[in-house]
């Protein structure tokens, strides 16, 4: 034992900390070797040989707890074991690797609230020449809506690509967002909303935009939330609304009404 080094000299040659060569004491991965006459711990080859191997494994991501009985399996049971860790960290990878990528979606607006086919629909109603204020609306009660109606989200934006063909809606969609800072008495809004509710029935397919989030259970609460949100910032929005959708009702068209509760 002479002829062996000390514990910082084993730390050091190991490339560890003399803590935590004694953190390895402590939990038994390491047996502490005797003392010299002199009252010191000298590490031999074979103690080094151990700090390397409990070192490398450690680094390798095997739990400190599994280290010492993976040492002291024969070459099958290590292998296997080996093999246990290495899907472990294969699985910390990949959600790593998504939490990586909502940051990366974070650091691009509402990437992460929105699929891609979303976004890149708002960003196409702003090259149609939908006013910044529209776009940002849309884009809160899209998220909404995957939210509450998940399953029938994708349907939708599918029937809200094709209304923007329509270049008759384009323009009732502009006015109408021009119409939020009107007077909620402008008699104006009451020709839009009639005008925009006969546009949709002359084209049954354009309901799909309207209908089309409708769940299945609590139809009235899930829907007015989506449909009606941000019209608390806007009297004339709010009155728009209730008259587009009540000549849509008197056509026989289903829109849940609002709870009024």
């Amino acid at each position: 034992m002479r002829n062996g080094v000390t514990i910082g000299q084993a730390a050091v040659f190991v490339g560890v900390t003399v803590k935590t060569v004694r953190h390895y004491h402590k939990l038994g991965l390491v047996e502490e070797p005797e003392r010299d006459s002199s009252g010191y711990r000298r590490y031999g080859s074979a103690d080094l040989l151990r700090l390397v191997q409990v070192r490398t494994l450690a680094a390798a991501g095997v739990p400190l707890a599994e280290i010492g009985p993976l040492l002291d399996a024969d070459a099958p049971l290590f292998a296997a074991a080996l093999a246990d860790v290495e899907r472990q960290l294969t699985e910390r990878i990949e959600v790593l690797t998504a939490r990586r990528d909502t940051l990366h979606r974070l650091a691009d607006g509402d990437r992460a609230l929105l699929s891609d086919r979303a976004v890149a629909l708002l960003e196409r109603m702003l090259g149609l020449g939908f006013p910044a204020d529209e776009v940002a609306a849309t884009r809160e009660g899209w998220v909404l809506a995957r939210a509450l109606v998940p399953e029938g989200f994708d349907d939708y934006l599918t029937h809200f690509e094709d209304a923007l063909q329509d270049t008759r809606l384009v323009a009732l969609t502009k006015r109408t967002a021009e119409a939020v800072t009107w007077d909620p008495d402008d008699p104006r809004i009451a020709e839009l909303a009639t005008a925009a509710a006969d546009h949709y029935l002359a084209n049954p397919a354009l309901l799909k935009t309207v209908t089309g989030l409708q769940a299945r259970t609590e139809a009235a609460t899930r829907y007015t939330l989506i449909a009606h949100h941000g019209e608390e910032q806007s009297p004339a929005a709010a009155r728009l609304s209730a008259l587009f959708e009540a000549r849509l009702r008197a056509a026989g068209i289903h829109i849940p009404r609002p709870d009024p509760h």
